[in-house]
């Protein structure tokens, strides 16, 4: 066996974790070791077939957004994700560019909240990690593009991601996320905020409008009113936990004191177990 190739440091990341590291639930006994190499594809976003190859590095030659992904999914600590860049041949990140890997400790706050819906996002509102009652209430984002997958992107292209939000909130929702982005962009230098900001002014008049007003704003606890389709209104509160070392942004839905939210939560959860784990 190989002691410095991808397939090893990947079999031996997973054989150190188990179930509950991660936010899985144990379920029953394991004849190995560490998470089973379908739950690491399933955190990682890939078939379990395409994961297989990678460890038993049958031809399998993974670009630099699934390591980060990978990296995601076995809570690899920074140093950790910078060998397996190396092992497959890329120079890791520079300090500061952290691209979609999430350090562990966020990852180990989103598996603690297991009661209210939550997900990770970078600085131009990409979400990068979802609990399971964030893919119940909005979808399974992490599953697309790098468009797709952005917050801010689908507000202004995709008429379908505002139906979760009350109508009277829409301006002053899409207002945040313009002063968000112009104050993200201010930090960035590697293009992709002017890349987002160019394809945005082109896709929509209505972020240009916003664009125009010149407000610089990162998005910060706010109140919301949701209405699910199948959970009924949401009275939540939108706080913000900013990671300062990544500029990550854990997003959480806290239920409103007083409110029908917390049982409507418990629908949701229900609901996204059928959904999600079928």
């Amino acid at each position: 066996m190989k002691h410095n190739d991808v397939g090893s440091f990947l079999r031996a990341r997973r054989e150190a974790l188990r179930p509950e590291d991660v936010g899985l639930i144990p379920g029953g006994r394991r004849r190995t070791p560490g998470l089973r190499r379908s739950e690491v594809a399933l955190l990682a976003s890939v078939s379990v077939d395409y994961y297989e190859r990678l460890e038993q590095s049958r031809n399998a030659h993974p670009s630099e957004v699934m390591l980060a992904s990978l990296s995601r999914a076995l809570r690899l600590s920074l140093d950790e994700r910078d060998h397996l860049y190396r092992l497959a041949g890329y120079t890791p990140p520079l300090a500061g560019m952290v691209g979609c890997y999430v350090e562990p400790s966020m990852m180990f706050l989103l598996d603690a909240l297991t009661t209210v819906p939550a997900h990770v996002m970078d600085d131009l509102t990409t979400i990068l990690a979802q609990n399971r009652l964030s893919r119940a209430l909005i979808g399974p984002w992490t599953l697309g593009d790098e468009r797709k997958s952005n917050v801010t992107w689908r507000w202004f292209t995709d008429p379908a991601s505002r139906e979760l939000n009350a109508a009277d909130e829409h301006e002053a929702i899409g207002r945040g996320y313009a002063a968000d982005l112009r104050a993200a962009a201010a930090r960035r230098r590697d293009g992709s905020a002017d890349r987002l900001i160019a394809e945005l002014l082109d896709a929509s008049h209505e972020f240009g409008r916003y664009w125009e007003e010149m407000a610089v704003a990162p998005l910060h606890s706010t109140r919301k009113q949701l209405v699910h389709e199948y959970a009924g209104p949401l009275d939540v509160q939108c706080d913000i936990v900013l990671s300062s070392g990544t500029g990550h942004r854990l997003v959480i839905f806290r239920p409103q004191p007083g409110s029908t939210t917390v049982a409507n939560f418990e629908f949701l959860d229900v609901l996204g177990g059928q959904t999600f784990d079928a």
